[in-house]
């Protein structure tokens, strides 16, 4: 094994684990249950009895659907519903799309307990290669939380710690990679180590094999990968259909741009017409042709 890693290396790039699919590929293989239960352990601080993938399969038309969702959902200790998604395609509408997707993955859970009180704990895990919150923090936890009361509602109840989280039952991590290079963190906690491995720094990712021996199976796990053609072709084709969704949504946002601002500019040609400007004096404030302004 040591000798077909080395190999691996020597000819050619390892595949990156901030590919959706080679991360998907890697974590929810049956095999590698206690990889995923590891690094799971090592963001939620805590300890896992049982860990179970239950959508290990990659459907076979995933790299047309574009913003396909390449994610690990799993059941921890039979109480908790865990999504796992590593997130590469366009960040402006993640958040949105990730508390939809949470939304339903708990209605789904409701239907299937057909009881509120047995509604499952439900817990997102989302890794970002790219910065999205605007928090000094690598990784930020999220709970239905309570605002700060008014004082013009107040009411003396008699409480000396009030109730700051409406449930426990959601909770969403954000981990910003680029964040998490920055803090120049070191190499001691278990995290530290799962995020050296993801940020894909060949001399991180070996001192954190040398560091935790279950990264070192996952290392050897994403060599062996990586020397398979095939899987090299399925990780390019998926790189590529991100790389045109990714085009698509900010040339559409682009354009959507420019049509507002070729707006703004035609209503406020008119009214400086209405006012009696000259229309050589519009063309000259507004940018706008001699046509479009006569056309008003």
């Amino acid at each position: 094994m040591q000798e077909k890693k080395q190999e691996t290396q020597n000819t050619q790039k390892r595949l990156e684990l901030t590919n959706d699919y080679v991360f998907k590929r890697i974590f929810a293989k049956p095999k590698n249950n206690q990889e995923l239960k590891e690094f799971v352990e090592a963001i939620l601080d805590i300890k896992i009895k049982k860990i179970e993938v239950k959508n290990p399969e990659i459907t076979k038309n995933y790299t047309d659907e574009k913003l396909g969702i390449l994610d690990i959902r799993a059941t921890i200790d039979d109480d908790k519903i865990l999504d796992v998604e590593m997130q590469v395609s366009n960040i402006y509408t993640f958040v949105n799309r990730n508390i939809g997707y949470g939304a339903r993955l708990i209605a789904e859970d409701t239907r299937v307990s057909e009881t509120y009180e047995g509604l499952k704990k439900f817990i997102s895990i989302n890794i970002l290669v790219e910065n999205l919150l605007k928090r000094n923090t690598y990784h930020s936890i999220v709970h239905l939380k309570f605002d700060n009361n008014n004082p013009k509602k107040y009411v003396d109840m008699g409480y000396k710690e009030e109730q700051e989280i409406l449930t426990d039952k959601i909770e969403i991590h954000y981990i910003e990679l680029q964040k998490f290079i920055k803090s120049k963190p070191g190499m001691n906690s278990k995290l530290e180590q799962w995020l050296w491995l993801l940020t894909g720094e060949d001399e991180k990712i070996k001192m954190a094999s040398e560091e935790n021996k279950t990264i070192e199976k996952v290392v050897e796990d994403l060599d062996e990968m990586s020397a398979d053609e095939n899987e090299r072709i399925e990780a390019f084709k998926r790189k590529l259909a991100i790389w045109d969704y990714n085009t698509t949504m900010e040339e559409s946002e682009k354009k959507g741009k420019e049509e507002g601002q070729k707006t703004e500019k035609l209503e406020i040609a008119k009214k400086m017409k209405e006012k009696g400007m000259a229309v050589e004096d519009i063309i000259e404030i507004t940018g706008l042709t001699k046509e479009e302004i006569e056309s008003l």
